[in-house]
């Protein structure tokens, strides 16, 4: 296929009209790219690794929840989803006031579409990538080589493609590259078990040649666990009542051929989920388990499991799948680890505040909610300093959150947010909430004297805990009285340092309301900012419930309070909206309005 000169353009087209615009398929200089053809790339054994390494690109980046260090917002590929949910409220960039202002099909900015670029540039690979012979000392591609690179290349597709149904249902399946030159650029949608059955068949043909764990040398690579977390994830998607005839607006959805979209309610789609996760849960044994720390009395250390599970670069038994590409930083950069960092710690920014509906969220230590609990004392300071609030709590919290009254690591710096604080309301982009992010800091950073200012994270994709509280959710719509509901939910409280509800609450087993509840609450504390809840309250549907609120009032500590005692006031800080029709993203209103073909979502 020569393209010459063509090959520029051929690399930043459009697949599905102009949404493919934007990114070179190839890590050359334009100029470079303007003069190679496509035999010539595929003969190149840099080029041709080059080529499949762009495959890689829209693995998302849930470590990126502000702007980074070239001041870049964030799109659906990153980890917008906290601040525009219910968790956070960044005080800097384009999420900043997208939860309260809201956003239509012609500004969402957080879409996914532009993954077709890269599920293009996979169908490329597959139909063009050949073996590369070795010619005296150059390098070469074998049959090995090449069988594994096109298994990659195939799993990347299906898995951008899972990613096209998580946010938006249903999309077109492509799975042959299109020319921009071609007369039809114009797709229909496939309906949502279509997609479902295009990921599980894709992903289970690349099973047998992923490895067991991730080459050193080959970052994000994916290996059988990944693929089996995606059928898992999948299929529990599927059987959720957003994509499973729950959304009465979505089932009536067809396109100009009358081709529904949305499935009608299938309650056998439970039992696949069940079926994928103990694939995935029954593959793990023995290799894959929630990262626990033990003391000398071979006793779960919560707090420093809880803080290395983030830390860990390398061999993380709990990690299913991570990328190297990662927004941490430094705290002497513009990165997530000094927005992160109270202003008042040498040169932190202080941006990303928590809302009160999720402080209040975590446990105490006895393992019961706020309001169940006896050792909660929302009134009054302590002796040392810190607000009667903040005391008791479980672990999870302290790793999460820093909160008034906390001394910040490797320094006496007690961090307070009233007025005439440091950490107050007078600079614009301060904390809102009175509250900051801390989940996945790493203690051993301070941007003062020699003290080291960065140090790597991966950003963890998918990880066992995820999956075991999704298992019991399973387990829970098929039969209520299923001992391992509990066991499973307590395996991610008793790693984190609390009491098992079936000690403290024996009396919700069996109860499938209570035990569901249970399970979103769990879900919503261990697995905070991580770019899961935005999704679970859609998928459950109970975004206009107490349980997944995410419209109406949010609250914060009182940042105007002139001491302490005023600041320990919960105020409004942001009232926020949500409409049914957020249950699903819209498809971009550009790629609509220039398609015969494509229909959006219910009502936008």
């Amino acid at each position: 296929m020569k393209i010459s000169n063509k090959l520029k353009q051929l690399l930043l087209a459009a697949m599905i009209a102009s949404a493919t615009t934007g990114c070179s398929y190839l890590d050359v200089s334009d100029q470079l790219a303007a003069e190679l053809n496509m035999e010539e790339v595929f003969n190149n054994t840099v080029y041709t690794r080059r080529f499949h390494r762009y495959i890689y690109s829209g693995i998302p980046n849930y470590s990126h929840i502000i702007l980074d260090g070239s001041y870049n917002g964030l799109n659906g590929l990153d980890n917008p989803w906290p601040a525009i949910g219910d968790e956070l409220k960044n005080a800097q960039g384009n999420t900043k006031n997208v939860a309260s202002v809201g956003y239509h099909a012609g500004n969402a900015e957080f879409s996914r579409w532009h993954l077709y670029k890269q599920i293009r540039q996979a169908n490329l690979f597959l139909e063009n990538a050949h073996t590369i012979p070795p010619s005296g000392d150059t390098d070469f591609i074998d049959e090995a080589e090449l069988a594994l690179l096109k298994n990659e290349a195939r799993f990347l597709r299906a898995y951008y493609h899972y990613l096209l149904f998580e946010l938006y249902g249903s999309a077109p399946i492509m799975d042959k590259s299109v020319s921009p030159n071609d007369t039809d650029l114009d797709f229909y949608r496939a309906s949502l078990d279509e997609m479902v059955a295009f990921i599980d068949s894709e992903i289970n043909a690349c099973l047998e040649l992923l490895p067991e764990s991730e080459p050193k040398e080959r970052a994000a690579a994916p290996t059988k666990s990944a693929a089996l977390a995606v059928l898992a994830k999948l299929h529990v998607y599927a059987a959720s009542p957003l994509y499973n005839g729950g959304y009465f607006e979505a089932v009536q959805l067809r396109d100009n051929t009358g081709k529904q979209l949305f499935p009608e309610k299938d309650a056998a789609k439970w039992e696949k989920a069940k079926s994928a996760l103990e694939k995935l849960l029954s593959y793990s044994e023995g290799k894959h388990d929630l990262y626990i720390i033990r003391d000398d009395k071979n006793e779960i250390n919560a707090e420093e499991s809880l803080y290395q599970l983030f830390q860990i670069a390398e061999d993380n038994p709990e990690v299913l799948w991570a990328s190297s590409n990662n927004s941490w930083g430094g705290v002497d950069g513009e990165g997530r680890e000094r927005r992160c960092t109270p202003r008042g710690v040498y040169q932190g920014f202080s941006c990303v505040g928590v809302t009160q509906e999720l402080v209040d969220a975590f446990y105490m230590s006895d393992g019961k909610k706020i309001d169940e609990s006896p050792l909660y004392n929302e009134e009054g300071i302590a002796a040392d300093g810190i607000p009667n609030m903040y005391k008791n709590r479980e672990p999870r919290f302290y790793q999460a959150i820093t909160y008034a009254g906390k001394t910040w690591q490797k320094t006496s710096t007690k961090i307070f947010f009233h007025k005439g604080q440091t950490e107050d309301n007078s600079k614009g982009d301060n904390c809102y909430t009175g509250t900051l992010l801390y989940k996945g800091m790493n203690k051993t950073l301070l941007n003062q004297g020699s003290n080291p200012k960065s140090q790597y994270r991966p950003s963890i994709i998918f990880r066992l805990a995820d999956f075991y509280l999704l298992y019991a959710e399973v387990l829970n719509e098929l039969n209520p009285s299923d001992p391992r509901i509990l066991e499973y939910i307590d395996k991610v409280r008793v790693r984190a340092g609390i009491a098992p509800l079936a000690t403290i609450k024996p009396e919700i087993k069996g109860d499938k309301e209570q035990q569901r509840l249970a399970i979103i609450h769990e879900r919503k504390v261990e697995l905070f900012c991580e770019g899961q809840r935005y999704f679970d309250v859609r998928r459950l549907m109970i975004a206009d419930k107490p349980e997944g609120r995410q419209g109406g009032d949010f609250h914060g500590m009182n940042m105007n309070g002139n001491n302490l005692d005023e600041f320990m006031n919960r105020i409004v800080f942001e009232r926020r909206i949500f409409e049914k029709r957020m249950y699903l993203y819209p498809i971009p209103l550009g790629e609509i309005q220039k398609s015969k073909k494509l229909v959006q979502n219910p009502g936008w």
